[in-house]
């Protein structure tokens, strides 16, 4: 009877991705003209139930607009939101990740009231156990090769920012906005460090008129983890929640301070590779073997890789202008971004969206949602593309047409995945006849390799090597391969 040994490799990591969506609606009465809608949406939670997902937290709606003596005022609300994103493997134990996105926000008006819909897309890693069983040896000749496969670790963290800066007087801060671009990921002994910056956007009037300001607010987040070692990679998202903007005027200098205030949350995974020694293939002496395999693979976090761009070009605009309307202010800057493979390589394709804010001749104020195409090369193969948009600007050079440039900054975190097909079982069959022959000369398949060879001669490569110990590999066409076999009187 035949005798194998299994092992079992358990881990913890990703099993698979999922992507769900949700909308969201405000109203808000008395609004006549919206010039910018801005909504921004924070997730409190995710849960794993069986065979769905649910998914919760809070969105946050502001709009800017002008009333019926076109007076530029502002207006926010909050709404909840829960939903939920069904997938038959998921089950109570296992934990997820979540990131939400707002993909498109729309405005209209009803009557007296404008409301305000936004689509709510969540991007889902589900983590958990991994296992499974691979043969480890026993009474079979085994060509072993080390398997390399990713756990994860989860860790998350906060921190709270703070930034003043100087800018030239201001009255009402009507709407911000904030991104978050991710500079440096990595780690020490029981430390996730991430590094980065918030592009914070503010729209505020000064005197009658509309204007915007920018600013970096540099980070850093330290997430205690017994995992973390030097060395390990990792992902961190980060999302920021809460906001507080105060602006002091000094009237005598017509200066103005902005203090803000940010919290911020961190979610990060860290990337551990671990090695298997797995049986890839395997054969008996004595009996044919009918093996068994199991598919597996995983996923894990690479290199990150940090880079700026300057884009400009022609920008397309949801409606027109001419040269009787007066550029004041372009707000709500963001971009998106995918890769792309083409001709001469991969490359970063999307667009850079922003809301033009214009004044017409008769003194009335409308916003023009403004998007700015882009194709950057980049050097990656299978990464996630983060990118933000900043510095962003237009100018009317030829009525009608709008000239804009920006400035995207791209962080790129490749992704790992490793699969393997390991043997897990193996089943004894009829026995092999024996070849009592004291010497045999085979031809071998030009091409083949040491296991192979060793495989259709029944014997283990180090006896074949040992009869044979001028052979290269692979073979080549005309080599001749002897087999001894001892014989017993």
């Amino acid at each position: 009877m035949m005798k194998t040994q299994t092992e079992t490799f358990r881990g913890y990591g990703k099993l698979f991705g999922m992507n769900a969506q949700t909308a969201v609606e405000c109203r808000f009465p008395d609004a006549q003209t919206v010039l910018s809608a801005h909504v921004s949406a924070d997730l409190a939670g995710a849960e794993a139930g069986n065979g769905e997902a649910r998914y919760f937290g809070r969105a946050h709606v502001s709009i800017v607009y002008e009333d019926g003596d076109k007076r530029v005022c502002r207006a926010e609300k909050g709404v909840e939101f829960s939903a939920l994103a069904r997938d038959e493997r998921l089950v109570p134990a296992q934990a997820l990740r979540a990131q939400i996105a707002v993909e498109n926000v729309s405005v209209r008006k009803e009557g007296a009231s404008i409301f305000v819909t936004a689509l709510l897309g969540a991007d889902i890693a589900v983590f958990g156990e991994q296992s499974f069983d691979y043969l480890a040896g026993g009474d079979l000749v085994c060509r072993r090769e080390p398997v390399a496969f990713y756990t994860a670790h989860l860790a998350d963290g906060t921190t709270e920012v703070e930034d003043d800066f100087e800018a030239e007087r201001i009255g009402d801060i009507l709407q911000h906005a904030e991104t978050v671009h991710i500079t440096a990921v990595g780690c020490s002994a029981g430390m996730l460090k991430a590094e980065g910056e918030v592009f914070l956007g503010i729209l505020a009037m000064r005197g009658d008129d509309l204007v915007s300001l920018e600013r970096l607010i540099p980070f850093a987040i330290d997430i205690p983890s017994e995992a973390a070692q030097a060395g390990c990679r990792a992902q961190v998202a980060v999302r920021v929640p809460e906001v507080n903007l105060t602006a002091d005027a000094d009237e005598e200098k017509g200066r103005c301070r902005i203090r803000a205030t940010l919290v911020l949350r961190a979610q990060g995974v860290i990337s551990e590779q671990v090695t298997v020694d797995g049986v890839t293939d395997a054969f008996s002496r004595t009996n044919r073997v009918k093996l068994a395999y199991s598919e597996n693979g995983s996923e894990g976090t690479g290199e990150t890789l940090q880079f700026s761009e300057r884009v400009s070009g022609k920008a397309a605009l949801s409606s027109g202008l001419d040269f009787s309307d007066t550029l004041q202010a372009v707000t709500l800057q963001r971009a998106e971004a995918n890769l792309v493979r083409g001709e001469n390589g991969m490359r970063a394709e999307g667009v850079a969206l922003a809301t033009l804010l214009v004044r017409g001749a008769d003194g009335s104020r409308r916003g023009i949602e403004m998007s700015l195409p882009f194709s950057v090369p980049v050097q990656a193969e299978n990464a996630d593309v983060d990118v933000i948009a900043c510095g962003m600007n237009a100018r009317q050079k030829e009525e009608g047409s709008i000239d804009a440039e920006a400035t995207l900054k791209f962080t790129l975190t490749e992704r790992l995945k490793s699969a393997a097909r390991l043997v897990s079982a193996a089943e004894e069959g009829d026995a092999v006849p024996e070849n009592d022959c004291a010497v045999s000369v085979y031809v071998p398949r030009a091409g083949d390799g040491l296991w192979e060879l060793a495989k259709r001669l029944n014997k283990t490569p180090e006896e074949v090597m040992e009869s044979n110990p001028d052979l290269e590999f692979p073979i080549r066409e005309g080599q001749r391969v002897v087999i001894y076999r001892k014989r017993s009187i």
